[in-house]
């Protein structure tokens, strides 16, 4: 690859390439053990790689500011690298931290994953590092087992206290399915999704507000989920069925009861999403959809006006249904959408955003698409 050669002065042994996601449905019960339906992005991480022999850790970024970064492997420590070196010096971190003999090399990134937008931009490089470490070292590793070191990259490394649900899409989806992923036992089932063929689109709509999870309040409320599970005597939230919602409720303290309706609530929906597209009803999905976008708006109050905007005008220009999609505070909005209609959907947002004094939003149809691999 000319590029990789021009920086490293050596072609590399190869390039690898790990997706972004957009979660259907399911949003902040991966961490309560709960249920996801995440599908992968065309968009991706590319990453060309060689082996060095050095320990030398070498990583470049053609969207960052054109210089090298370069680091020990044997240096790597939580809290000593800043930046979006974190993540690929994470996850060598944590392949050492896990047995695996690892050394240094040279990485070269490329990627058109937007970045803050809820589209898990940080786990797409993660997984395309991990798998691109996979083949270089000659680990023996399933796609599974490598999202859950990318997983503990984030957690210890980087200081995320992020679900699985991220790295899993990014490692595990299929082309043209979603995916059906038990965040507790990790059993997961490949969803067909063709949308197209029943003439619906699936509606990205980037807010460019941009946001953080490692600001902390991600972390807050993960704890307050984990604080609920304990007050009632449950291994996870997940454990609570919603036809033991409102008594249980009525034990806990009054704050941390919205983001118990929320997760419960929001496990019924992932059932509610896969009984409509087992049963080839794609286009009733819209109402879950919303009714996850009010859950995620009132209950856990992660959304903020630009994605409110979004959600209520694309539903309002004829979208059959919308919501936030991510972690929140800001990024993106899933909207279904009739194929037809697409168009006039994504420029009713435009315009309201435009009216309300915002960033023009980015907007693009999603397609579901293939995990992390090795491209060349």
């Amino acid at each position: 690859m000319a590029d990789f050669h021009s920086v490293y002065g050596a072609a590399p042994a190869g390039v690898w390439a790990a997706p972004g996601r957009v979660n259907l449905i399911g949003e902040h019960t991966d961490y309560n053990d709960g249920f996801v339906l995440p599908l992968a992005l065309p968009h991706t991480v590319r990453a060309a790689a060689r082996r060095r022999s050095d320990g030398l850790l070498r990583l470049y970024s053609e969207q960052g500011d054109g210089r090298v970064t370069e680091l020990r492997v044997a240096d790597l420590m939580p809290g000593r690298v800043e930046g979006w070196a974190r993540y690929p010096a994470a996850v060598v971190w944590t392949l050492r931290a896990a047995g695996h003999e690892v050394g240094g090399a040279d990485l070269w990134f490329d990627s058109d994953v937007p970045t803050g937008a809820g589209l898990s931009s940080s786990a797409a490089l993660e997984c395309a590092v991990a798998t691109a470490y996979r083949d270089l070292y000659g680990l023996a590793l399933s796609a599974p087992e490598l999202a859950l070191l990318a997983q503990r990259a984030e957690n210890e490394f980087v200081g995320v206290p992020c679900g699985v649900m991220d790295q899993m899409a990014s490692m595990c989806c299929r082309e043209g399915g979603a995916l059906l992923l038990d965040t507790r036992d990790l059993t997961r089932r490949q969803v067909p999704l063709d949308l197209n063929g029943q003439g619906l689109r699936l509606l990205v709509i980037d807010t460019r507000v941009k946001h953080d999870l490692a600001d902390g309040a991600y972390a807050e409320l993960r704890a307050g989920c984990e604080r609920s599970a304990q007050l009632l005597g449950l291994r996870a939230l997940r454990d609570l069925p919603y036809a033991g919602l409102k008594p249980a409720l009525d034990r806990l303290p009054a704050e941390l009861r919205p983001l118990v309706r929320h997760v419960v609530t929001e496990n019924v929906r992932v059932e509610q999403a896969m009984a409509l597209l087992d049963a080839g009803d794609p286009a009733l999905l819209g109402p879950v959809l919303t009714a996850g976008h009010a859950s995620l708006r009132d209950d856990f109050r992660v959304s903020c006006p630009e994605t409110d905007l979004a959600a209520d005008t694309a539903v309002r220009a004829g979208a059959l249904g919308a919501r936030m999609t991510g972690g929140g505070f800001g990024g993106s909005v899933l909207a279904l959408v009739a194929a037809g209609a697409l168009d006039a959907v994504a420029e009713a947002v435009t315009t309201a955003f435009a009216d309300a004094g915002y960033a023009r939003p980015r907007t693009f149809a999603a397609t579901p698409s293939q995990g992390a691999r090795r491209l060349v």
